[in-house]
Formats: structure tokens, C-alpha cells, sequence
């Protein structure tokens, strides 16, 4: 069972949106129902994989390895480490929250929707446990297909719009990792095993090209300044349940591919260009921070937030390097370890605001902040619901947007003084722009007759809003558990990074190849 037990959670959901298509409108009610106990049978699935995964090992488990096109030794060969494996548990979780999400508010095409979101999750597991890179490739442009399909037929006004623009982002970006796939299968002789990568010992040139090749992919995907731009428009165009995907777990997947590619394939070239990405994370956490604070569209609001947290993820990750190599090996991981908690817990934060922004959209039809006052004294439960969420999201105590940014915050500290003082003003920016949301929107008097009118929480409003808080405070409280199945991938990733592949140079001549190709 154990052999079989990623692939039963990545192709049972695609065995679903089959069944839910043949169902059709016609019975629209059965596809609903279909789509959701597959959602849930691959949630315990994962949850099943959680238990049963040896958190004292840093070697992949579950592994499964077949012949896929035999002729270009390209093989279905998936397993998970501690790494991977939170966010496969994420995947799922937030997937059977989305198919919730959408159960009376989707009213056309709805086959067709769950359809598309189960597709969805199959391709985005696929990605967190493919170990052959061109499967990984393969997964991780598929998944550009049923996005852009929810953007573009369930989208908002200017959907079609945003919908190409996301797609030709992310797609183009994944053109130049193409090529740096091709090169490193050619350079490991014939192979595309992500482990036979990492052994490969790879010149100046050659790190110099592919670690801007895995940058213009995974960078897009995060998205990282200056190439975030897409993201707003496709937050605000997308459905509830496309934000909620959108942001909680493919932004995770441009961070992934950095953990899983560019560290440890291209570690003298990482470690060369960190202070560039470094300083593009201090610029999305300030900068964009300050974008969020004069958004009127809540959705905009919320996308540039995204932007700025998950600024705190490349901090993280590239600060790394700059402590292995001053030899503190421990906070190295501290930092690695933040950066991959901010992931988890941006997941279910940016979840849950995006949640809450569709249960207003849904009475009001409005997103402007304009349009709304004194929530709290209509639907008082879901006030103190999205209160609590917009707490998480200024990085309370106590809550899951806390853990992250701290343990990344603390790593810089101890990096560099200023760096940390920068990256700590984000608390500060998310405290002003969150807090000046929810006093708008919720508190005060009703300055609107329809939001007299507008009636608390339904029960799938429950479920959803209620999950997502029982993950947030867990999370926050209680971190220790995801922490401990990390350490050991961890600890292994940071052995990586100090292990050069220039024995006879440094990284000096990194530099210098970057400055001879700008020439």
C-alpha cells in the first residue's frame, strides 16, 4: 500500500473530475457530491501518509518508481521527504475547503468546475513528489491549464484579460527551466533523477545559466518582484475558490522549486547572487507593503499582502546561504525552517482571508472597502472570524503568521542587523494596511442599508471559516509537530549548500561569468 499511497493521491482526483464530467448538469447535485468525498478520501489519504512517515529520516519515502518513456530515461518516480510532505497535507486540506466553498455559490457549468479544481489538486500533489524533473515539469505546467480555465469562464469582468496575462507569465518563465532541464539530463548522462543533479559538479558557466533559468520560473510563480504583476489581476478576476487555491498553494510551488532546483543543483551560483534575491524579498516585503496600504479592492489588498509574506519565504532561503557559509550551520536552518513554516501558514492565512472576502462578495456583490461598515454588528460571528484572521495576518502571537516570519526575522537578525531591522518593519506594514482593512470594512457604524440586511454565517460558511481557524490557532500554538518532520530534509539541504561544486574556484568567479554575459 505504502508504494502506491502518493500515486492514489495523485491520480484519485483525477479519476473523480472524470466521473464528475460524465455526470454533467444534468446531474449537477452528484457531481457536487462526488467531487467533495474524493476530496475527503484524499485528505485522509495524506493524513495517512502524515502518520505513518518516519520524521527521524531525511531519505524520501513512499517512493514509486516506473518506466515512463523508457527511451529518454524519463520515469513516473515520486516520494516525499519532510519537506515535501506538509505541503502535500496542505494540498489537500485546502482543497476540500475550496469544493466547500463553491457548494451553492456556483451555479453554472458546475460539473465543469469541480472538475477543474480536482484536476487541480491531482497535478499540484504531483508536483511536491516528483523526484524525475521532467515529470515535475510536466506537472507543474500542467497545472497552468484548469487555472486558467477557472479564471477564464468563472471569472469576473475582465477575466479573459486576466487569465492570458497569468498564463503567459508563469508559462514564459518556464521556458528557460525547460532548457536548463535539457542541458542538465545531456550533463548527468542521460538522466533526469533530481539526485543524480545534485551530485553533478558543475562549472562557473554552467551554474551561472541555470540558476537564472530555475529564477525565471520559480520567481514568476512565488511571484517575486518585479515580476509580481500578475498576481493582482488574476486574485481579482479569479473566483472565491481560485483565489483561495491560487494563493494558498501554487505561490508555494515557486518557493519549492527554489528548495528542490536552485539550492541544491546550483549552490556556488545561490550563494553568489543571494544578496540580488535578498534585496528583490526586502523590496516585495517594504515596498509592495506600502502598495497594499492604499488598495479600495479587498482582493487587490489581500494580493499584495500575498506578495509581501511571501517575500519572507526567498529571504529566508537565500539568507541561508550567507550562514552556512559563515559556518552557523543551525541558523542556516532556522532560516530555511522559517521560510518553509511561512509557506504552510500563508497557506491556510491567505485561505482564509480570501474566504472571508467571498462570504461579503457573495450578499453584497462588492469588493470596494467603500461599500461596506460595521459588519460586525450584522454578522457578528463572522466578524470575530475575520478579525481573528486578520490578526494572523499582522503576524499575531499566538497565531500561524507569527511562527514563519519570526524564525526568518530572527535568522537575519543574526545575518545581518539590518537586513533583520528591514525585514521586521513587514510586521509593522501588515499590522497598519490589515488593521485599517478590518476597521473600515467591520467596525464602526452601518454606513449602508444593505449591510443591515446581510445575514451571519450559513452552515458551509462554518465549516470553512471554522477549519481554517482551528489550522490557524494549531498552527500558531502548536508548531513543533511540522517543525520536527522538517528538521531532518532540512539539516540535510543545508549540508548541500556548504558543499561547493568549484573545488579549484569560488564564488568570485560566478560573479565574474554574470558580469562577462552582461557585457
Amino acid at each position: 500500500m505504502d508504494s502506491y499511497l502518493l500515486s492514489l493521491l495523485i491520480g484519485l482526483p483525477m479519476l473523480a473530475a472524470a466521473i464528475v464530467l460524465a455526470l454533467g448538469e444534468k446531474h449537477a447535485n452528484a457531481a457536487r457530491g462526488v467531487a467533495l468525498v474524493s476530496s475527503i478520501l484524499v485528505l485522509l489519504l495524506a493524513v495517512n501518509a502524515w502518520v505513518g512517515f518516519d520524521a527521524t529520516s531525511a531519505e524520501m519515502q513512499y517512493v514509486q518508481k516506473l518506466a515512463w518513456v523508457p527511451a529518454f530515461n524519463i520515469y513516473y518516480h515520486v516520494g516525499v521527504d519532510g519537506i515535501a510532505l506538509p505541503l502535500v497535507l496542505l494540498t489537500t486540506v485546502i482543497s476540500a475547503l475550496v469544493l466547500i466553498a463553491g457548494w451553492e455559490v456556483i451555479e453554472r457549468k458546475v460539473a465543469q468546475y469541480y472538475a477543474a479544481f480536482l484536476v487541480l489538486e491531482g497535478l499540484m500533489i504531483g508536483v511536491f513528489c516528483a523526484m524525475d524533473a521532467m515529470l515535475f515539469y510536466v506537472f507543474f505546467e500542467a497545472m497552468l491549464i484548469p487555472m486558467f480555465i477557472i479564471i477564464g469562464v468563472w471569472g469576473g469582468p475582465r477575466r479573459v484579460y486576466a487569465s492570458i496575462k497569468f498564463f503567459l507569465y508563469t508559462f514564459l518563465g518556464s521556458i528557460f527551466m525547460l532548457l536548463g532541464l535539457i542541458y542538465l539530463y545531456q550533463k548527468s548522462g542521460d538522466s533526469f533523477a533530481l539526485s543524480d543533479w545534485t551530485a553533478l559538479a558543475l562549472s562557473a558557466d554552467e551554474q551561472f545559466w541555470l540558476f537564472w533559468a530555475f529564477f525565471a520560473a520559480f520567481a514568476v510563480k512565488i511571484p517575486m518582484f518585479p515580476v509580481h504583476t500578475w498576481l493582482p489581476d488574476a486574485h481579482v478576476e479569479a473566483p472565491t475558490g481560485g483565489s483561495i487555491i491560487l494563493a494558498a498553494i501554487m505561490l508555494k510551488i515557486g518557493g519549492y522549486g527554489f528548495v528542490r532546483f536552485s539550492l541544491p543543483i546550483t549552490p556556488d551560483a545561490s550563494a553568489a547572487y543571494a544578496y540580488i534575491l535578498i534585496a528583490l524579498s526586502l523590496i516585495a516585503v517594504v515596498y509592495i507593503g506600502l502598495v497594499a496600504l492604499v488598495q479600495q479592492d479587498m482582493k487587490k489588498l489581500v494580493a499584495y499582502s500575498s506578495i509581501s509574506h511571501m517575500g519572507f519565504v526567498t529571504l529566508g532561503l537565500f539568507l541561508a546561504y550567507q550562514l552556512a557559509a559563515d559556518a552557523r550551520p543551525d541558523t542556516a536552518a532556522l532560516a530555511i525552517q522559517g521560510s518553509l513554516m511561512q509557506m504552510l501558514s500563508h497557506g491556510f492565512v491567505s485561505a482564509a482571508m480570501f474566504g472571508a472576502i467571498g462570504v461579503l462578495y457573495d450578499r453584497v456583490h462588492s469588493r470596494e472597502i467603500a461599500d461596506y461598515g460595521g459588519v460586525l454588528t450584522s454578522m457578528p460571528y463572522f466578524g470575530a472570524f475575520a478579525i481573528f484572521f486578520g490578526m494572523a495576518n499582522c503576524g499575531l502571537p499566538g497565531t500561524s503568521g507569527f511562527v514563519g516570519e519570526f524564525m526568518v526575522i530572527l535568522a537575519a537578525v543574526q545575518a545581518n542587523a539590518w537586513v533583520g531591522f528591514i525585514a521586521a518593519t513587514a510586521l509593522i506594514l501588515g499590522a497598519a494596511y490589515t488593521l485599517w482593512l478590518l476597521k473600515r470594512v467591520f467596525l464602526g457604524p452601518i454606513t449602508h442599508q444593505h449591510v443591515k440586511t446581510m445575514e451571519d454565517l450559513n452552515p458551509r460558511e462554518w465549516v470553512l471559516m471554522g477549519t481554517l481557524a482551528i489550522y490557524v490557532l494549531y498552527f500558531g500554538l502548536f508548531p513543533k509537530p511540522f517543525t520536527d518532520v522538517m528538521q531532518p530534509s532540512v539539516v540535510r539541504l543545508v549540508e548541500q549548500l556548504t558543499t561547493s561544486k568549484l573545488p579549484a574556484q569560488d564564488s568570485r568567479d560566478i560573479v565574474k561569468v554574470g558580469l562577462e554575459a552582461a557585457q
